[in-house]
């Protein structure tokens, strides 16, 4: 039996990755803001002794700590940590202010960072162990008019679980970068979207149509958050897992289209490249 560690497990892909480590058997510490809410959508038939709920806000490290050392208590381990919890911000660049910006940050890249640290002396204790890092097609990928902020949380997300696996899978612990594309979930429902305050009307015809697309597709995508998580689930069962994986056809598309992007502009300038070298 694996015990896993989920935030953000009170809805959307959290919650769904929760329904299906149960199902199959495992431990799963469940962590939210409002940890009532899992009691409520989860149906614990016969599995009750194996799900732990936690009261936990990815951004204060005091209850972050005390749910890793609680689920240490009562399962022995941990072996799977899906860093799942993390806020959506539609706006352009200059229409999302600085406090709006490091509010998206405190939860999609501190916090990814707060859980890490605090369940990394675990994982590396045992020699074992896989982090699971919800990131983005667009945190790979370009990301869309609108979606710049919130793309560029996803980059930093990126770049921590590359360093990571250079760092860690020595020790036996693996690390994938989970890159969904557009899925039903509540992602563009206000309870996970935030959007600029501001509105800056050049923008209108750019970062506006991505605000107004988002409330007019919302519940409408063709990404089925179940399938996304027995995905997972499944990843995380494998003896040697992937670095990323995406999820969507449009997830690969737009990660073909960037990688043929850069390798574009990479042969365009490659003379000036090579030519910066002292003689």
């Amino acid at each position: 039996m694996k015990v896993w560690m989920v935030t953000g497990a009170s809805r959307g892909f959290g919650l769904e990755i929760v329904r299906q480590v149960l199902d199959g058997g495992d431990a799963v510490v469940a962590c939210a803001r409002r940890p009532e809410e899992i009691a409520e959508r989860v149906d614990v038939t016969g599995s009750a002794d194996r799900l732990m709920t936690a009261a936990v806000d990815v951004t204060d490290m005091a209850q972050v700590a005390a749910a890793v050392e609680s689920a240490v208590e009562r399962f022995g381990r941990i072996d799977v940590v899906v860093n799942n919890a993390g806020r959506g911000m539609v706006g352009a660049v200059e229409e999302v202010s600085d406090g709006e910006t490091r509010a998206l940050f405190e939860v999609n890249v501190f916090g990814v960072l707060t859980v890490t640290r605090a369940v990394l002396p675990v994982l590396r204790r045992q020699r074992s162990g896989h982090l699971i890092m919800m990131s983005s097609m667009g945190g790979l990928s370009q990301p869309g008019a609108g979606w710049g902020i919130y793309g560029a949380s996803k980059f930093a997300v990126e770049g921590l679980g590359e360093a990571l696996r250079n760092e860690v899978s020595p020790l036996g612990i693996a690390v994938t970068l989970v890159e969904p594309g557009v899925f039903r979930t509540d992602f563009l429902d206000g309870s996970s979207l935030d959007t600029a305050d501001a509105v800056i009307a050049d923008y209108a015809d750019t970062s506006g149509r991505t605000r107004d697309g988002a409330v007019a597709r919302n519940r409408t995508q063709q990404g089925d958050p179940i399938k996304a998580a027995a995905a997972i689930v499944d990843v995380a069962g494998r003896p040697d897992p992937p670095l990323r994986l995406p999820l969507g056809a449009d997830a690969v598309a737009a990660i073909e289209a960037k990688m043929a992007a850069v390798s574009a502009d990479l042969d365009a300038t490659r003379a000036i490249a090579t030519a910066t070298a002292f003689a």
